[in-house]
């Protein structure tokens, strides 16, 4: 009777009771410290008596063996004493206790198995004390006793068989744990209470040696030693070497070691926080070459550690706002080297391009760093391909070519390695063997901004008034989003520093959306993938599993997008637009104006968090269900929506003027009845679309419904062009004959298409607003001309409002006439970079591009091959004539540009992906296209003619730049 209520409460009660945070309460209660967010983040008996002392710990001891014993003797409460429901108990609160309580749970093991089997616990603890006081060896004696339990309930209970099975389990869990989580053990223990502090010297035993062959922990041995282990994992040459904690003693090491002339050492630092992303710390500590005994080695160790406290050292941490830590010291063999040098995967001068500079010379690498000695110089480009990968080289020297084509080729794949953090390597030739002495981040080219996003998502030149409204909103619902997501995890990170502007063009920080996703668990490139469609690689499991709550929480804000997005479109967006409406904006006052932008901001908050998780949903949701590009209808998406029904009555326009004049088409459509419905439906889908325009998120530029001159020559050009090609119909017809079976994939991209209605209506809505306020000013003489309002900033039109700042409108025309100064001079520059490092990025150059066999590599957009005449545009201010035989070349796609690829006959563009307005509009007109393409605006020539192919992505180039 009782038995299925003590499932429920081994399954359901006792994970509960292992997750409950008693030590977390009590350490804060006692000493006013989240475990959580000091040592390893573990909360456990051990962090507890390392960052609580020893009445905190002896608290958290009797706390978690009162659920360890509790877990026993509530299963005693249903099934009979000494059952394996017991041990079923314990594992079902370990589980709690690691999932939900963040600990390994080694001390309600204990104190629960000593009252399940007290026999088998005294034995237990027998021979692990014995074992202990002999190896002095934590490690060894906590494995050692996950295999005697076992064994011993199987020697004294033989023929209990779930039993044995039970303990089985209960240990292989155990251990699993136990690699999976830090150990507080090994933290510096002169850092821990001072009361703890002789405990922890006790319980950590005697350290095994730890070499580069090991995963190692940043926060103990430091960055350039973990960062060496990593490399040397991934299975570069790196020196075979050791590594001394803060808190080792080194005299085993060198003992075990023994150096000698045939066989000598280098020392060197590995301080906490040395060749991180924060600082490099570069020439700060000491390195000791050419260590040949044991007592050199002794004192080369004391050497190292004793240069952290250099005055210079501490100095350069002060000036940089870093913590004093500790000093590990790394310890490696010495490459007898012929060639040495640095290598920085990008040029840390001109902060641009794809240019690796390498500084060599024969012998060893301390000259070149030393700075006595001029080293040769060099630049090269790697271009990689499937399976292969070619080196350029510029400089020539002593030090041979190929191996100067061979570090190039390691710096460009540790550069890769790590994410696309530039690297600053050390390396080392000894004849045969190319070593990696060292790999640090070029601290001055950090962060790294990112154009690819941004020039899809806020493309072109951006004025300040823009910025000012795009910034926060666009940040500051990542940041809401991510931290959802992220909890805890979320710490440290600055959403403000999302976006920034170079150039007056958006660029993202990959380097923080880099680190955002591998805090989720995804990989650092997700967010491309996601936006653009490039190639995503798989997460590891054990990141993943790690990030599962917080990835749930994603989960469950895409599966019920759908129902809060119905939801908010009929209780918050349709009413908003309804009220926007009705309002006569040339009526209100400044004061009203601002009320009514404050209104449509608070709307344009909700919508941003739709238009960013719609598109992630819907690009998830495709690569999961492997849906083709072509099986997806974007009809409700407005610029398809737009062009459509614009095809169609152009098509039947076409059928009323059998015969007319391009410059008069719509003065003659006026002369008849039937002109004149012609007219009535172009005017009723301008009304419908007036809200578009030629950068969507760009509210200084003038909507459909301001200027429809664009709308009007595209409507005279389908008129004077043919049909969409055969292909694309039956693109089309399969898009309809799938639409059911792909309703899965489809409905996220139909919200998608409403999400991007509302967004657009709400910025055409804000515009209008400050075009009204802006005509105010004008009559009144506080702005000079038009266009005057977009060089103000969001925050100076709240003031000038309020009449709070009498300095503000003393320097107003200073101030705009400067702003517009620097817009035009930005607006000028054609060749913007697609990446920039640093805060401070140099004026950019025309970039030492490489393509092989003149071929422009982007992402295949749209299947087909085409081949034609280019025709370069940069805006949409003057429209050229354009046929078949045009390929249209074009900075970004917004959905502006939709209507001019309906005549095209291809498209290149610098910015997108598959997911782009232009690629999705060039498939539904089954045109090739190739997105992506760097610099293409600039390296391709009006005239010139190309052969492009959107299924594999390559433009292929000519040099014929004569008309035909």
């Amino acid at each position: 009777m009782f038995e299925p209520w003590g499932i429920f409460v081994i399954l359901i009660v006792c994970p509960l009771l292992g997750g409950l945070p008693l030590i977390a309460w009590i350490t804060y209660a006692l000493k006013r410290k989240q475990l959580s967010q000091v040592g390893t983040g573990n909360i456990s008996v051990s962090a507890a008596f390392y960052h609580g002392g020893k009445i905190v710990g002896i608290l958290a001891v009797l706390s978690e063996a009162f659920k360890g014993v509790a877990a026993v003797l509530l299963s005693r409460i249903f099934f009979p004493d000494g059952s394996s429901w017991e041990l079923l108990a314990l594992i079902a609160l370990v589980i709690g206790r690691y999932w939900i309580g963040r600990g390994a749970g080694t001390t309600n093991v204990v104190w629960g198995f000593v009252v399940h089997d007290p026999l088998v616990a005294i034995f237990v603890s027998f021979f692990a004390g014995i074992a202990f006081t002999i190896l002095q060896s934590r490690k060894l004696v906590k494995f050692g006793v996950l295999l005697l339990f076992p064994l011993f309930v199987a020697l004294l209970h033989f023929s209990d068989i779930p039993r044995i099975f039970a303990a089985v389990a209960l240990a292989g869990l155990m251990g699993w744990i136990y690699t999976k989580i830090p150990d507080d053990m090994k933290l510096p223990a002169q850092e821990a209470q001072t009361e703890s502090q002789a405990m922890l010297e006790f319980l950590r035993g005697e350290r095994t040696m730890v070499s580069l062959d090991e995963e190692l922990n940043v926060a103990i041995v430091g960055e350039k030693a973990a960062t060496l282990s990593q490399i040397k994992r991934w299975g570069y040459p790196v020196p075979k070497g050791w590594v001394l904690a803060p808190i080792d003693n080194p005299e085993g090491l060198t003992e075990f070691l023994q150096p000698s002339e045939l066989s000598p050492l280098v020392v060197r630092s590995s301080a906490i926080g040395e060749d991180s992303e924060q600082a490099s710390a570069a020439g700060q500590y000491e390195t000791v070459l050419n260590v040949t005994s044991p007592e050199a080695l002794q004192e080369a160790i004391a050497q190292v550690q004793a240069s952290y406290d250099h005055p210079s050292a501490v100095q350069y941490r002060r000036d940089r706002g870093l913590n004093d830590t500790a000093m590990a010291v790394l310890i490696q063999q010495q490459v007898q080297s012929v060639y040495s040098g640095v290598a920085f995967s990008r040029d840390p001068i001109t902060q641009q391009g794809d240019a690796i500079i390498i500084e060599a010379l024969p012998g060893s690498a301390t000259q070149v760093v030393s700075g006595k000695v001029t080293p040769e110089q060099y630049r090269a480009f790697v271009v990689e391909t499937e399976n292969s990968y070619s080196v350029q080289l510029e400089g020539q020297g002593r030090v041979p070519q190929s191996l100067i084509k061979q570090v190039s080729y390691l710096a460009y794949r540790l550069e890769k390695r790590y994410h696309g953090t530039p690297q600053d390597i050390e390396w080392s030739y000894d004849g045969q063997t190319l070593w990696v002495l060292q790999s640090r981040p070029i601290t001055t080219l950090l962060p790294i901004w990112t154009r690819k996003i941004a020039a899809e998502v806020i493309p072109g030149v951006i004025h300040p008034l823009t910025w000012s409204i795009n910034r926060p909103l666009t940040c500051g619902v990542w940041g809401e989003f991510f931290t959802l997501v992220l909890g805890d995890r979320a710490l440290g990170l600055d959403f403000t520093k999302t976006a920034t502007l170079h150039y007056s063009r958006a660029y993202f920080n990959a380097s923080l959306l880099g680190d955002i996703f591998l805090r989720m668990g995804l990989p650092p490139e997700s967010l491309e993938f996601l936006t653009r469609g490039a190639k995503l690689s798989k997460p590891s499991l054990q990141s993943t599993w790690e990030n599962l709550p917080g990835l749930g929480k994603l989960l469950k804000r895409e599966l019920s997008l759908e129902k809060d997005f119905k939801e908010d479109y009929h209780k918050r967006f349709i009413p908003g637009l309804s009220q926007l409406a009705q309002e006569d904006i040339d009526s209100l006052e400044p004061a009203k104006l601002l009320a009514r932008i404050d209104f449509i901001l608070e709307l344009l908050r909700h919508a941003t968090y739709y238009s960013i998780l719609a598109p992630l949903s819907a690009a998830l949701r495709q690569a999961i269900f492997r849906v083709k590009d072509g099986q997806i209808d974007h009809s409700v998406t407005p610029e398809v929506a737009a062009l459509r029904s614009l095809s169609a009555i152009a098509t039947d326009a076409k059928q009323v003027l059998l015969e007319f004049e391009p410059q008069q088409v719509f003065e003659q459509l006026k002369q008849t009845p039937e002109g004149e419905k012609i007219l009535q439906a172009f005017n009723e889908l301008l009304q419908d679309y007036g809200y578009l325009s030629e950068v969507g998120t760009d509210i200084s530029v003038p909507t459909w419904r301001e200027n429809p001159q664009m709308i009007q020559q595209m409507f005279v050009q389908l008129m004077q062009g043919n049909e969409p090609q055969s292909g694309a119909k039956d693109a089309i017809n399969s898009i309809f004959a799938s639409k059911r079976k792909r309703s899965f994939v489809q409905r996220r991209i139909d919200i998608k298409g409403r999400v991007t209605e509302v967004y657009s209506r709400l910025l055409a809505e804000l515009r209008w607003s400050f075009v009204a306020l802006e005509k105010i000013w004008l009559e009144s003489g506080l702005l000079r001309q038009t266009g005057d309002i977009f060089f103000l900033n969001f925050d100076e039109v709240r003031r000038l409002i309020g009449d709070e700042d009498s300095s503000l409108i003393e320097q107003l025309d200073k101030l705009v006439e400067f702003r517009r100064s620097q817009f035009v001079q930005d607006s000028e520059i054609i060749q913007i970079p697609l990446l920039v490092y640093g805060h401070t990025p140099p004026h950019p150059l025309a970039p030492s591009e490489l393509y092989s066999d003149q071929i422009l590599q982007g992402i295949g957009a749209s299947h087909g091959q085409a081949e034609g005449r280019v025709k370069v545009l940069r805006n949409l201010q003057d429209i050229p004539d354009i046929d078949r035989d045009t390929i249209l070349v074009v900075p970004y796609t917004d959905s502006g540009w939709a209507p001019l690829l309906l005549r095209a006959g291809g498209l290149i563009a610098e910015a997108g992906g598959r997911l782009s307005h232009g690629a999705i509009v060039a498939r539904e007109y089954g045109i090739p296209a190739v997105m992506d393409v760097r610099g293409a605006t600039w390296l391709l020539q009006d005239g010139q003619r190309v052969r492009i192919d959107g299924s594999r992505g390559i433009v292929e180039l000519s040099n014929d730049l004569r008309p035909e």
